[in-house]
């Protein structure tokens, strides 16, 4: 059980280092925009003022008391590891990392190259049950009692931010963010989903073999 664990909240961190490396490296020092909260908090930011750091924080905090309840305190735990090591990991890229990636007049190459990780970090993240915020817990939520995958509730759900976004982004940005967010959700599910679906074939394999076996044993 010990090992377990510590394999979980090993692969929370691997999936929130990949993702806060994507998040700089290619989607910020590319001009690609954000969705889900941090979106939310930069068009209240534009239109209040209202502090990011703040706004994210009183609209996480409903949303993981919420999970608490219809998720289970593991999954609280497992998303402030996912979202306070995605912090660390950005905060120090953004401080310290020499790189950087300049694909501004690639935009498009910079939209699948930040889709493809992105969504295997936040799969990482989402296929051991982890979540790096309440944007995600939505998605999960909305996933169990509605017959959309989580990859399709994050897409509707970022798409929506960022086309309101438009106002004080240009199309370009808008048009090669939807990209990177489709890309992300099609490899988010991939990574999440096929680890259900092998766990059911493997379980569904071991059946006949437990059904022979109550066989002999009468």
């Amino acid at each position: 059980m010990k090992k377990i664990r510590c394999q979980e909240i090993g692969m929370i961190l691997l999936g929130s280092f990949i993702l806060a490396t994507t998040l700089y490296h290619i989607h910020f020092q590319n001009h690609l925009v954000e969705g889900g909260f941090i979106g939310i908090a930069l068009i209240l930011k534009n239109l209040f003022g209202i502090s990011p750091s703040i706004s994210t924080i009183l609209m996480d905090i409903p949303i993981i008391l919420a999970a608490a309840k219809l998720l289970g305190m593991r999954m609280v735990v497992n998303t402030f590891i996912g979202a306070a090591s995605f912090s660390v990991f950005y905060s120090l890229m953004e401080n310290y990392s020499p790189f950087t990636i300049d694909l501004t007049n690639y935009l498009w190459a910079a939209a699948i190259l930040g889709g493809v990780l992105a969504g295997i970090g936040l799969g990482l993240i989402l296929r051991f049950g982890g979540a790096t915020g309440g944007d995600d817990i939505i998605s999960i939520l909305l996933s169990k009692y509605t017959k959309l995958t989580i990859g399709q509730v994050f897409f509707v759900f970022d798409a929506v931010i960022i086309a309101l976004s438009l106002y004080y982004l240009t199309w370009t940005e808008v048009a090669f963010t939807i990209l990177a967010i489709a890309i992300c959700s099609k490899v988010m599910d991939y990574m999440y989903y096929s680890s259900e679906e092998k766990e059911t074939e493997a379980t569904v394999v071991s059946l006949p073999k437990t059904k022979q076996q109550q066989h002999v044993a009468s």
